[in-house]
């Protein structure tokens, strides 16, 4: 009966392995699928001297979550006119520890660029972390507009969102800038399987800002995995740019009540960090 037990267990670990192994070898990445309207359209950008011209800017207007009208545009960066990096938290409210994390990039003159890292999703696909582990889901960056991505998670998410800035010089921010645009350009290219534990909107950003980075983040700690901490983590490594104690600064960076009040506005950015 152990024996018999035992085989049993054997066959089935075999035949898991031999699921896994038919995935990773058999299942290949696509850029050519019936996509989910809000990430169809596939950033790219070419860079001339200091100069980038991104394509595709996602600048969506909502009424919903599932309800928006569609709105692209080009638009050409100069990276000396970069002037500091946002780091964008947005906890969920539905699952414990789950967050979701990305950038924003402030320019002169009011302009503010968002990088959010994403599972791209087909249309009718929902996410589940499962299946992040079984190659179900390509990898998208989504170049956006702010009053797309972060009028989108504040209003119409509802989840709180906190924005803060990250301690960087200006040739830092510019190594940090290019080497996301790198990373659209290859995806554009050559796309990549969404990974729940490994290659995720967090682990992504946590590979970009290491590039950079006097001290390391390191890839185990369990703020990385679980993200809705990660600002915790951040303040702990010295990354955020602020005097105030922990507790201070994710009550002042929180800009739910701003981004509702400032919803719609050509200076949208700018007011919910006032």
């Amino acid at each position: 009966m152990i024996r018999l037990f035992f085989k049993i267990i054997f066959n089935v670990i075999f035949l898991l392995a031999l699921f896994f192994v038919g995935m990773y070898l058999f299942i290949k990445p696509s850029n050519d699928k019936d996509w989910n309207n809000d990430q169809k359209v596939l950033a790219h950008a070419t860079v001339e001297g200091d100069i980038v011209d991104v394509k595709n800017v996602r600048d969506f207007r909502y009424s919903s979550t599932t309800s928006y009208t569609e709105h692209y545009y080009d638009r050409k960066y100069d990276l000396n006119k970069l002037k500091k990096v946002w780091y964008i938290v947005e906890p969920f409210s539905s699952i414990s520890g789950s967050a979701h994390t990305f950038f924003s990039f402030e320019f002169e003159d009011g302009v503010f660029l968002s990088v959010s890292i994403e599972t791209r999703k087909e249309k009718g696909e929902l996410f589940h972390p499962m299946k992040g582990l079984l190659n179900q889901y390509e990898l998208i960056y989504v170049l956006a507009d702010e009053r797309d991505i972060v009028d989108f998670h504040v209003n119409y998410r509802k989840d709180e969102v906190y924005i803060y800035p990250i301690k960087s010089g200006p040739e830092k921010n510019k190594e940090l800038f290019m080497s996301i645009i790198d990373r659209v350009n290859k995806l554009y290219e050559k796309p990549e399987f969404y990974n729940t534990v490994i290659n995720t909107c967090t682990t992504n950003m946590v590979k970009h800002v290491n590039l950079i980075a006097s001290k390391i983040i390191p890839w185990y700690d369990f703020r990385i995995l679980f993200p809705a901490n990660s600002d915790i983590l951040a303040y702990d490594l010295g990354l955020i740019d602020t005097d105030l104690t922990f507790q201070e600064a994710r009550l002042k960076y929180h800009v739910n009540e701003k981004g509702g009040l400032y919803r719609g506005r050509e200076d949208f950015s700018v007011k919910i960090r006032e």
